[in-house]
């Protein structure tokens, strides 16, 4: 790591958080802005990757709706949904989603995994979340407590002999999910 710049380093990593940052202009400036020179189709693509695609397409001036400042003209779904978008448009070598889908609600989540995972060959993402949803078909699951790592595993695994993961999915999934 030492041997890259840290331009380098920022130019292979793609960031979403669970508060969305945008800015006063179009949606498609919003999506450019992870990539001015990104081509239509891979924003486009990016775009339905992160279930942007649909209620961008359903407004009537599509790509080119203007958003007032931080997009207060949009849902705070809608909002993740295109951050989303916009860090998959940078191409990154590596993907970090801190929270990115806390405002969305289950079956879109479950989409943008979907898509999320016909790209994992070609990146390493990170997940940083509070539902299982989110982890739950990730390679290794690391479970906190506190700030400090208490297990590490996958879904299955964490199941049966993470208490702290079991509570969690439990109230979150049901026992009978469990």
């Amino acid at each position: 790591v030492r041997d890259y710049t840290l331009d380098h380093l920022r130019a292979g990593v793609g960031m979403a958080l669970q508060e969305s940052v945008l800015f006063t202009g179009s949606i498609e400036e919003n999506l450019h802005w992870g990539d001015e020179n990104a081509p239509e189709e891979f924003v486009r693509q990016a775009a339905q990757v992160a279930q942007a695609a649909p209620f961008v397409e359903d407004m009537e001036e599509g790509y080119n709706t203007m958003l007032g400042q931080r997009g207060v003209n949009l849902s705070g779904g809608q909002k993740q949904r295109l951050c989303i978008a916009r860090a998959l448009i940078k191409r990154p070598k590596i993907l970090i989603l801190d929270d990115s889908t806390s405002a969305v609600d289950l079956a879109t989540e479950a989409k943008i995994q979907a898509g999320l995972r016909k790209l994992m060959g070609h990146l390493t993402v990170f997940i940083i979340a509070q539902r299982i949803s989110s982890v739950r078909n990730a390679d290794k699951i690391l479970v906190l407590d506190g700030g400090r790592i208490v297990d590490i595993g996958k879904h299955d695994e964490l199941i049966q002999r993470c208490e702290i993961y079991r509570e969690i999915a439990q109230s979150q999934l049901g026992k009978e999910a469990v």
